[in-house]
């Protein structure tokens, strides 16, 4: 393990498959877990979705390649890709620097804002990690 410190931030929801996504206006932004980051190592790829893309709540939008392993990423909430990170696409490494800042994916209009309130707090995940209920 790493001897970074890993950040679990109050401010956002995570899904079981370490996504993370935060409210912003009437958006949901998406990233991946500081957890899922150091897990994976460094990261040389990332695929996204166009913009204008459906995505279902659990359902695969995207790919995330480190040295170690490639991953799909899945949507925490169903809705429409509004924006999405390009800066990722030459620079994925940014998800290993800031995973919960400038290393965001996508930008999502929820069809069912209820979703979100059906993802873990950063407490409930953190927890799950530290039991081993989650890997």
């Amino acid at each position: 393990m790493s001897e970074k410190q890993i950040v679990y931030a109050a401010d956002r929801r995570y899904t079981e498959t370490h996504e993370w996504a935060k409210r912003e206006g009437d958006l949901v932004v998406v990233g991946l877990s500081d957890y899922a980051q150091v897990q994976l190592g460094d990261i040389v790829y990332v695929e996204l979705p166009a913009v204008g893309t459906a995505v279902a709540a659990g359902k695969s939008f995207g790919t995330i390649e480190s040295v170690k392993a490639a991953s799909d990423v899945f949507a925490p909430v169903s809705g429409k890709v509004e924006a999405i990170n390009g800066k990722l696409a030459d620079a994925a490494k940014i998800v290993n620097d800031d995973a919960l800042g400038e290393g965001w994916f996508v930008k999502i209009r929820p069809s069912n804002p209820t979703e979100f309130d059906k993802l873990l707090d950063a407490t409930t995940y953190q927890q799950k990690i530290e039991t081993g209920e989650l890997h």
